[in-house]
Parts: C-alpha cells; sequence; structure tokens
C-alpha cells in the first residue's frame, strides 16, 4: 500500500509540472522554465516501482504531450547556449558552458565504452558515423569526436534547417572538426543508399516522439543501412518514460539487439543494435 501511494504521489507531481509547463505561450529557455523541468527530472529520477505501461489512459495522453514539451524545453534550452558559444571566439573551449556538460561527458562514455564492446573484433574504429537528431548544440557528436573517435568522421541529421545554422559554425573554426564533421539538413526517412556508407548510426531519444514514429525510423534505418553495422538507440526506463520516448525491444525488427544498458542516475536509457553478422546477444544493468 505505501509503495502504491508513493507512485500515486509521483504521477500527481509529474501532472502538476505539466500543468503549470503547459501554460507557458512559448518554451524559450528562463528560469522559470528551467526551474521547472529540472524538478520534473529530479521527481522522474527518484526510484520507484511504478509500471507505466500499466498507467490509465488519461495519464498516458498527459504523458506523450510532457515528452513533446520537454524534448521543446531541451531544444529551446540547445538554442540558448548554441547562441552564446556561436558569439565566442572558440566556441569548442567554452562547452562547459552548457548546463548538462558533465553528463554528457558521462554519456559519450558510457556510449563510446558499448560501441567499442560490439563494433569489431579489430582496432580499427569507425569510418563514418551518422548522428540523427544532431540538434543546434551537437554535443554527443563533439564529445566524441574530441574524446574518443578522433579519425571518425561524423554526419550529423536534423531536420531543422535552423538548427544546423546554429550548429555547424560552432565546429568551424577548429581545424580538426571542421574537416570531420558535416551537416545535412534532411528528415532520415527519406535518406536511403547514403545509409550504407555508415558504420555506426546513432538515434536520439527525441526522434520518433512516439511508437509509430519511432517504429518508422527504426525500420527505415534496418531496411538500408550496411549489414554489421551498427544503431544506438537512447530511450527511456521506468519513471524517465515521463520525459523520453521508450524503444521497447518488439519494434527492433531486422535488428539484434547487443546490449541495454539502464544508467543510474541522469542519462537515457541506451540501447545498441547491430544488423547481420552478430548473433542476437542481450546484456542487461
Amino acid at each position: 500500500m505505501e509503495l502504491q501511494q508513493e507512485n500515486i504521489t509521483l504521477v500527481k507531481k509529474v501532472c502538476e509540472i505539466y500543468e503549470k509547463l503547459s501554460k507557458f505561450e512559448t518554451l524559450k529557455h528562463c528560469n522559470e522554465i528551467d526551474n521547472l523541468y529540472n524538478e520534473l527530472v529530479d521527481t522522474c529520477l527518484l526510484h520507484s516501482s511504478i509500471n507505466i505501461a500499466a498507467l490509465p489512459e488519461n495519464i498516458q495522453e498527459l504523458r506523450s504531450k510532457l515528452i513533446r514539451l520537454c524534448g521543446e524545453v531541451e531544444t529551446q534550452l540547445e538554442v540558448h547556449f548554441s547562441m552564446i558559444l556561436g558569439s565566442l571566439k572558440n566556441p569548442l573551449h567554452h562547452l562547459n558552458i552548457f548546463p548538462n556538460h558533465s553528463n554528457h561527458l558521462k554519456l559519450t562514455r558510457v556510449e563510446y565504452n558499448l560501441l567499442n564492446q560490439h563494433y569489431s573484433t579489430t582496432t580499427q574504429a569507425p569510418k563514418q558515423l551518422a548522428f540523427v537528431g544532431s540538434g543546434p548544440l551537437p554535443l554527443t557528436s563533439i564529445l566524441l569526436a574530441s574524446y574518443h573517435l578522433k579519425e571518425t568522421t561524423f554526419h550529423n541529421y536534423d531536420i531543422d534547417l535552423s538548427a544546423n545554422s546554429m550548429a555547424s559554425p560552432l565546429v568551424a573554426s577548429d581545424d580538426d572538426l571542421s574537416k570531420r564533421m558535416f551537416f545535412h539538413t534532411t528528415d532520415i526517412v527519406d535518406v536511403t543508399d547514403e545509409l550504407k556508407d555508415y558504420d555506426v548510426i546513432f538515434l536520439v531519444a527525441l526522434v520518433g516522439m512516439d511508437v509509430d514514429e519511432k517504429v518508422k525510423v527504426i525500420q527505415r534505418l534496418a531496411k538500408f543501412m550496411a549489414p554489421g553495422a551498427i544503431v544506438m538507440l537512447r530511450s527511456a526506463h521506468g519513471t524517465r518514460a515521463f520525459l523520453y520516448p521508450v524503444v521497447d525491444p518488439y519494434v527492433l525488427q531486422g535488428l539484434d539487439i547487443l546490449t541495454i544498458f539502464h544508467p543510474d542516475d541522469h542519462g537515457r536509457s541506451i540501447e545498441g543494435a547491430g544488423r547481420g553478422v552478430r548473433p542476437p546477444e542481450l546484456f542487461a544493468q
């Protein structure tokens, strides 16, 4: 009964924060929105036995709306700091001004380690990597390219021209990344033959905001990517499902699950999937 009451309290708190966020005419970065969003994240990081899938329909509808709101809050946060960084002489020297910089450092280290376990039995790094949903501040791409995959070429895909217009100048002044990082403005479901060029494809959590959209993107990747290439999918687990879409293993048709990793801090869940040469494997943490 105590656990049930804790879950009721948690859902009530999430609903209250949603109601406050939904009243804003715009979700552009400001202290009030930032504080509400941080409160929501802290609430959703509490350990809970809640079964998100079993919540009633009205809460599921609210959750779907909240995920979209959270996506917009995160986008506007990136826009705000991308503009600040873009005004500086050497933007990449000042990435630590971004509030979630330390979390991105941890996340990219985890993702690199997971990728390194499964990419190849050789010491050769991926030659080309696609990052789908890179946004106005492509921190993960920049950090992976700067610290972990120093010989890899990165192709960042975003459907929003303004996002790429802000992101591209951030690496333009860097002698190394300006030669290894490219930006493409297109819907990834319209990309076909080019997908075969990539050894690794990253798909961020907010590409495909509901199950149908997510499945469409994943099936598109599975159809056109090279045999044996790896897809890194960001998902959500437990109460984080109020913040990000959930990628259930059953939607990964055409892909063999290599790893499922659930972080126990502010990170998102990560799923790595490959197609073709690898036997199905499942590791849970």
